[in-house]
C-alpha cells in the first residue's frame, strides 16, 4: 500500500500497508474543518488529481479519506447521517471534501471512499479534539462549546476497518467509519476528569456549529464488515475505551 501523506492518520495506517500492495491511500490535504483558504483547497485538489492519474495508469485502487463530520452532512435534524442519502455541507471544508469525492468517483479508478469521524490515537496533534481536551483538563480549565457532540473512533479501528473492507474486495463505495454514537463533549470531558482525578473549571461558549447530535450511520459498515461492532466494542460507552487507550499512550501520560 502506498500512503500519500505523513500526518497522524497516515502514520497509523502504515500498520496495514504491507497487506494491500495494490492500494493507494490518500491521507493528506486540508485537515481542519475550519479551513477556508482557496489556495490550500487548490493544492489539495491538484495533488489528488495527480494521484488519480497515477492510479489510472497502473490500475491500483484509490482509498480516499473523507469526512463524516457535520461539515459534510450539515444539519440532519436528528436523522442518522447516511452515505447514500443527501448531504448539505455547512462549511467550505465539507464542500471541498464532497467535490473531491465526486472527482474520485467519476475518475474511472477503482475506489473506496471512507468518511471518517473524530479519530483518536498515537501521534495525534495537540490541537486536535481529545489531546486538546486532555491538556485543558490537566491545566484546570476547559472550554466547551454548548451542545456540541462528537463521535470518537480509535484510529487503529479505522485502519482495521479499511483493512477489512479492502480484504473483502469492497470497491466503488462510500462508507462511514465511525462508532455510530454521537456523544456530548461535556460527557467526554467528564470521563477525562474521572480518569485523571481532576475537576476542571468549565468555560461554556456559544455553539460553533460543527458538531451534530445526529448519529453517523454505520449500517453500511456493519453490512460490509460483519461483526465489526463486537470486534471493536462499539456502543454507547465505546468512547470511554477510546479515552482510556489514548491516556495509556506514552505521549499522553
Amino acid at each position: 500500500m502506498e500512503i500519500i501523506g505523513r500526518g497522524f492518520v497516515a502514520q497509523n495506517f502504515r500498520a496495514i500497508a504491507h497487506r494491500h500492495p495494490d492500494a493507494v491511500v490518500y491521507a493528506t490535504g486540508v485537515a481542519s474543518t475550519t479551513a477556508t483558504s482557496s489556495a490550500d483547497f487548490d493544492r489539495d485538489a491538484a495533488q489528488l488529481y495527480e494521484t488519480i492519474r497515477a492510479c489510472r495508469a497502473d490500475g491500483r485502487r484509490l482509498v480516499f479519506l473523507s469526512t463524516a463530520s457535520a461539515a459534510m452532512y450539515g444539519s440532519c435534524e436528528g436523522a442518522a447521517m447516511e452515505e447514500d442519502g443527501p448531504v448539505y455541507p455547512s462549511l467550505p471544508y465539507g464542500r471541498h471534501k464532497l467535490a473531491m469525492e465526486v472527482a474520485v468517483a467519476r475518475s474511472g479508478v477503482d475506489y473506496l471512499i471512507c468518511r471518517m469521524t473524530n479519530l483518536v490515537g498515537r501521534a495525534q496533534r495537540p490541537h486536535q479534539l481529545l489531546p486538546s481536551l486532555v491538556s485543558q483538563v490537566r491545566a484546570g480549565r476547559v472550554r466547551v462549546h454548548g451542545g456540541a457532540h462528537r463521535d470518537l473512533l480509535d484510529v487503529a479501528h479505522a485502519g482495521a476497518a479499511v483493512d477489512a473492507l479492502l480484504g473483502a474486495g469492497v470497491g466503488d463505495e462510500v462508507v462511514n467509519l465511525a462508532s455510530g454514537c454521537s456523544v456530548p463533549v461535556e460527557q467526554v470531558v467528564a470521563c477525562i476528569e474521572e480518569r485523571l482525578g481532576v475537576r476542571a473549571e468549565r468555560e461554556v461558549v456559544a455553539p460553533a456549529g460543527r458538531g451534530s447530535a445526529a448519529p453517523v450511520s454505520i449500517a453500511k459498515l456493519k453490512r460490509l464488515v460483519p461483526g465489526v461492532e463486537e470486534r471493536f466494542g462499539l456502543g454507547p460507552r465505546y468512547f470511554e475505551s477510546v479515552i482510556d487507550r489514548y491516556l495509556a499512550l506514552p505521549a499522553a501520560a
